[in-house]
């Protein structure tokens, strides 16, 4: 509310100085009121509103489009499930940990990862180090859930780690990529382009001859000294990489040529008895279940529901 001094000032003022006042007021208001409108959009977003343009078109062949909702559509068709199924997967699992009251540390999922991967290197080809933590850490809730009420001998995990205790001698291993080409000529065009940024998972998609890894971005798994079935000379080059280095071109058996990468090393290592005593234990407990159990077994316990339905 204005003082009476105010009001004074205001009644003995010329007309033509009121008239200014009220262009900026009224302006002043406008904006008000568009930073208010402004505001409450923001809060409240279209509902209809989509990232993208309706009928967006990605690519076209002959001059006929395809538009970017047949592409996520046939993307979803094509890994949506899968992607959605290990999702909550995972997320029933957590549950059941929390339910049972399991707990799974990192050094748990880093002494199973070690011990997998010298058994079967290819366990977990085509996930990133991310998806196969995830996976190993699952993994190990759903087993600890199923033997936790079978009782194991002391005497048979001993008797157990005798007789395999070679298993439990583990050598280095290494997550390694490869890249094969016809050619040294396309091989060291394909290193100039890794060179230049370009991302080799993509790059062996594109122009690896390899048949096996070329459709998983050229993932090889663990390999070490125990890996059958692989060239020597790819053993040799990794042995010589640090995490993330790419080799340059090296020539293998069948005299075409190969890059590649190696996206982790797990180092050599021993476990005594009293180490891997539990993962053992779990071993033995598994092979007396009469049938193999999945994660989609608890969902109706832990009340799971999903869009593709039952």
């Amino acid at each position: 509310m204005k003082s009476g001094l105010d009001r004074n000032r205001g009644a003995n003022e010329p007309q033509k100085r009121r008239l200014k006042t009220k262009p900026l007021v009224l302006l002043i208001a406008i904006l008000a009121a568009a930073n208010l409108l402004w505001f409450i959009g923001w809060l409240i977003p279209d509902k209809a509103e989509s990232p993208f343009k309706a009928g967006e078109e990605v690519a076209s062949v002959a001059g006929k489009p395809i538009t970017r909702e047949e592409w996520m559509t046939a993307m979803e068709k094509k890994v949506g499930r899968e992607v959605l199924l290990d999702l909550v997967n995972d997320r029933v699992m957590e549950t059941a940990a929390a339910e049972y009251k399991i707990d799974v540390s990192d050094e748990d999922v880093d002494r199973e990862l070690a011990l997998l991967s010298s058994l079967d290197g290819k366990a977990y080809t085509g996930l990133d180090a991310d998806q196969m933590r995830r996976k190993v850490r699952s993994e190990l809730i759903l087993n600890r859930v199923l033997t936790k009420d079978i009782v194991i001998d002391d005497k048979a995990v001993k008797a157990y780690y005798n007789e395999n205790e070679d298993q439990f001698e583990i050598p280095t291993t290494y997550r390694t990529s490869l890249l094969v080409a016809s050619t040294e000529s396309e091989a060291q065009q394909a290193l100039k382009e890794l060179e230049g940024g370009s991302s080799f998972d993509v790059l062996a998609k594109e122009r690896s001859v390899d048949p096996s890894s070329a459709s998983i971005g050229g993932d090889l798994g663990y390999i070490s000294s125990r890996t059958e079935e692989i060239d020597p000379a790819i053993l040799k080059t990794v042995e010589k990489l640090k995490k993330d280095r790419v080799s340059d071109v090296f020539r293998l058996a069948d005299d075409t040529y190969a890059i590649v990468e190696v996206r982790d090393v797990l180092k050599g290592r021993s476990f005594k008895l009293k180490e891997v005593k539990e993962h053992i234990r779990r071993e033995l407990a598994l092979q007396q279940l009469s049938q193999s159990v999945t994660p989609e077994t608890f969902w109706k316990e832990f009340d799971a529901h999903w869009f593709y339905g039952k």
